[in-house]
């Protein structure tokens, strides 16, 4: 296990940290992460994050649900158990898929909700049991705490946070895997 030094600046106002970042990110320091209570809006444009590809696969988990659904329905209702259900026709599929889009609809919403957690889960690296990464427990509550990585420049670092309105600057050691 590696330890770096790291700067914990804390702020208690979303807008106040907003600035913040833009003048850290104005200022060429590289911001690690940032830990609020809350979703702040535009927090990831600023801190120049790129965008998300969740809708992507969102789009790609439905797409397979549905292909199952119609795979499964084709199956059990044309092939190998075809019944005569309200005088409807067995023939082909196509001649019942009115009967079946519900059960379309729900496959593709199950299959994309469902895998989209575990997307999720797996790409933030949230394993069951796993021991919580929230450096300060008052960012759970009321606070927002921004980390920056320190190189030698902890004293340009800590008055510069303090320009900002960090209401409280730490230098820690953060253990690194």
């Amino acid at each position: 296990m590696k330890t770096s030094k790291v700067i914990h600046a804390i702020y208690n106002d979303d807008d106040v940290l907003m600035s913040a970042v833009k003048t850290v990110k104005a200022k060429k320091h590289h911001i690690e992460e940032i830990y609020t209570p809350f979703p702040v809006h535009g927090l990831d444009k600023a801190m120049g994050l790129a965008p998300t590809r969740i809708a992507i696969t969102s789009f790609m988990y439905g797409c397979v649900g549905l292909t199952v659904a119609i795979l499964m329905m084709n199956f059990i209702m044309i092939e190998d158990w075809p019944q005569n259900i309200g005088g409807k026709p067995s023939f082909s599929y196509l001649e019942n898929m009115p009967a079946f889009v519900p059960i379309m609809f729900e496959l593709t919403v199950f299959f994309a909700a469902h895998l989209m957690v575990i997307t999720f889960y797996l790409r933030s690296r949230m394993w069951p049991f796993k021991k919580a990464e929230n450096p300060d427990p008052r960012t759970t509550d009321d606070h927002f705490l921004m980390e920056i990585p320190v190189h030698g420049n902890e004293s340009e670092l800590t008055s510069l946070l303090k320009d900002t309105g960090a209401v409280e600057i730490k230098l820690v050691d953060k253990e690194e895997h």
